[in-house]
């Protein structure tokens, strides 16, 4: 009897034990998911805040004589695209495919508007319309942000996908529904602002 007691006593310790650990890395889980989903919401806020300028800014530009029609279709378009990839806004995509076709979408829409600011130069009454300028310098900002917002939204997503990963994570995760999260995998285009500049004297880099 005493030998069951205590085998019982061990058994009900190891169980107890089990479900504190299961308790804390289930808590541990939700909070670095949490993190990741935040992260992506703010990768989608600054991306809108991209697509609401650019109505303004193609305004502006339209207004020039004989500006090539092509490039303010091509980034309208361009626009209407990204608009076509719907991915929850408080919640990251779980599947990478999801995830590269939004990347696509946004990276063309980029190309788009390097191509339309490099057309720019071309054009002397542009360079001092104070309303494009204005609208060009907030793209600036905008981009640069979207840079920050996509290294915030990798390094959560690195945090979760680790914590899955390691001891005691690994033994919870999967039954507790957590997966592994894909990461913003940014193209040659997305990598880099678009070329805004202001010394309109100086061509710009190549």
């Amino acid at each position: 009897m005493r030998k069951l007691l205590i085998v019982l006593s061990v058994v009900l310790g190891i169980v107890f034990i089990l479900g504190i650990s299961a308790c804390s890395t289930y808590n541990g889980l939700i909070n670095k998911q949490q993190a990741v989903d935040s992260s992506w919401a703010q990768v989608q806020t600054v991306y809108q805040r991209r697509a609401d300028l650019i109505p303004n800014l193609v305004q502006a530009v339209s207004g020039a004589a004989n500006f090539e029609k092509s490039t303010l279709t091509a980034v309208t378009d361009a626009r209407a695209s990204v608009g076509k990839v719907t991915i929850d806004a408080n919640n990251a995509p779980a599947e990478a495919a999801k995830l590269e076709e939004y990347q696509r979408a946004q990276g063309q829409l980029t190309s788009a508007l390097s191509h339309l600011l490099s057309i720019v130069e071309n054009y002397p009454n542009l360079k001092s319309n104070q309303s494009f300028l204005e609208f060009q310098a907030q793209l600036e900002g905008t981009e640069n942000r979207i840079s920050v917002e996509r290294g915030r939204f990798n390094a959560a997503v690195q945090d979760y996908n680790a914590s899955i990963k390691r001891f005691p994570g690994v033994l919870f995760a999967g039954p507790m529904g957590f997966s592994a999260k894909p990461y913003f995998t940014a193209t040659t285009e997305a990598q880099s602002a678009p070329a805004v500049h202001f010394d309109f004297g100086t061509p710009p880099a190549k």
